[in-house]
């Protein structure tokens, strides 16, 4: 079983790199709501940005692991973020951006890693959804990416190929 899970809400603040963000009181309060859908005997894995850990720390205790971690970009601060966010899993390269196959790697060779239990994996929408994308082959990546919410949880079954949102 495979539970992938996209963070709680960040508290957003233009001085930090996102990838030193903690969680907002909003998103603290909804990770917690996150408990009651997730499985009691997983391992709960989660990239190791803080926003991650903290989404899934109320359910139990977290091994932070950089496989899980969004995609690594040169990205400046800006209101049209999505837009450059989007087109990215849709398929556009972006200078200083991750490639796209490393990513999908480092998150498989994470998923191989646990393979065998029950895993609970907080990542990032981007990452999740290249893997995802890779593995299931979703038909829209940019809709499911800007699809995602604050957290949101899927269950994800590889051998039906089917994301089912919990």
């Amino acid at each position: 079983m495979l539970i992938l899970v996209r963070h709680a809400m960040p508290l957003i603040d233009p001085a930090v790199a996102p990838e030193h963000w903690q969680l907002s009181d909003l998103g603290r309060t909804a990770a917690v709501s996150l408990v009651s859908v997730l499985p009691a005997d997983a391992t709960l894995v989660s990239s190791a940005e803080p926003k991650a850990v903290q989404t899934l720390s109320p359910a139990g205790l977290v091994t932070p692991d950089p496989r899980f971690n969004e995609v690594h970009r040169d990205e400046p601060f800006s209101d049209n973020f999505r837009v450059a966010r989007r087109s990215y899993v849709e398929g556009v390269d972006h200078p200083g951006w991750e490639p796209r196959a490393e990513v999908v790697q480092r998150f498989d060779d994470g998923i191989a890693f646990y393979a065998g239990r029950p895993l609970v994996i907080a990542s990032h929408g981007m990452a999740m959804t290249l893997w995802l994308t890779a593995r299931l082959g979703l038909p829209d990546p940019g809709a499911f990416w800007a699809a995602l919410r604050f957290p949101d949880a899927h269950l994800i079954d590889l051998d039906a190929r089917k994301v089912t949102r919990l």
